[in-house]
């Protein structure tokens, strides 16, 4: 890819950029040199600012000092990545975070409507530069793509199953085990542009495992509308769903058109699974169940929030 190919040959020039040591496969230099083509000049000159100290971060402009880059460097090493890569894709993912504050609070100023305001917390330059330079680290490992909603467990059901969800490909079982920051608002924009770039790659059936849904959900705004324009292109991306309901012993099953718990329930339409799902939690949940609260009042909310005051 032309990104690996720029950034083997930015490494002498990164290299000027001096870090102090971490743990893990040993202190490599990480800045700059290795972003002025990627981050875009404001986001670069931001940096330069805080290398100079004119502002006060504590990671982006000393990389290396975060706690979790000795980790990092072990999980893209075990991972495959390219040293390399991993190098320069660690500075994008601290500036990205160090400049995701600003746009969150510039989304919340200009607009009122949530896929708006997510469209522009994810319009960080330095995550999406980081997600081009991963993008052939987001290869899946089965034969069938694996998107889910309603809680992570979803997701290792359907790599159970099967199906890789991102959090199994290779930059994003790194990203999985990282906390990178507390704030989970600084994040959130960051995997919502690697999912994006996920489906992108579809090349065949996507199941879809939904445990709870939400209109306005990742899965639902933004995954599947990018599903849906690669279908335009290639006819042999298929949706398969399957609705999927937590026992009280916290294992997972799918739900029948008859209501019934099996192993495998797929569905052609979204509409269908969800009908299912709704059917389902409507008439048999047990509210003692607590493995399946969070599903049971997701779909009360979205009742009520439809004009049905009482809920279900």
């Amino acid at each position: 890819m032309r990104e690996t190919q720029r950034a083997t040959g930015r490494r002498t020039t990164a290299e000027a950029t001096t870090a102090q040591a971490a743990p893990g496969r040993g202190a490599r230099p990480v800045g700059l040199a290795a972003l002025q083509q990627r981050a875009g000049n404001a986001a670069v000159t931001r940096w330069v600012q805080r290398q100079t100290g004119a502002l006060d971060e504590p990671y982006a402009t000393r990389p290396t000092e975060h706690p979790e880059w000795g980790p990092y460097q072990e999980l893209t090493e075990a991972a495959g990545i390219p040293q390399s890569q991993a190098d320069d894709a660690w500075q994008l993912l601290l500036g990205g975070v160090d400049s995701q504050g600003a746009l969150n609070d510039e989304a919340m100023a200009k607009t009122n409507v949530r896929q708006e305001q997510r469209e522009l917390r994810a319009s960080n330059t330095w995550y999406q530069e980081f997600v081009k330079l991963m993008a052939e680290h987001l290869q899946i490992g089965t034969p069938t793509m694996a998107l889910w909603s309603g809680g992570i467990e979803a997701s290792d059901y359907a790599y159970g199953k099967g199906h890789t969800p991102l959090e199994r490909t290779r930059i994003g079982s790194v990203l999985n085990v990282l906390q990178l920051h507390p704030d989970w608002a600084l994040k959130t924009p960051m995997w919502n542009v690697l999912s994006k770039a996920f489906v992108a790659r579809s090349t065949g059936p996507v199941h879809i495992f939904m445990r709870a849904y939400a209109p306005e959900s990742v899965l639902i705004s933004q995954e599947i509308p990018q599903l849906r324009l690669v279908q335009q292109l290639n006819p042999d991306v298929k949706l398969v769903w399957h609705p999927v309901y937590t026992t009280p012993d916290g294992q997972l099953r799918e739900i029948a058109s008859d209501c019934t718990l099996v192993d495998n329930a797929e569905y052609d339409g979204r509409d269908k699974c969800v009908g299912v799902l709704f059917e389902y939690l409507r008439k048999f949940h047990d509210k003692s169940n607590t493995k399946a609260t969070r599903a049971h009042e997701s779909m009360e909310q979205l009742i009520v929030a439809n004009g049905h005051k009482d809920g279900v």
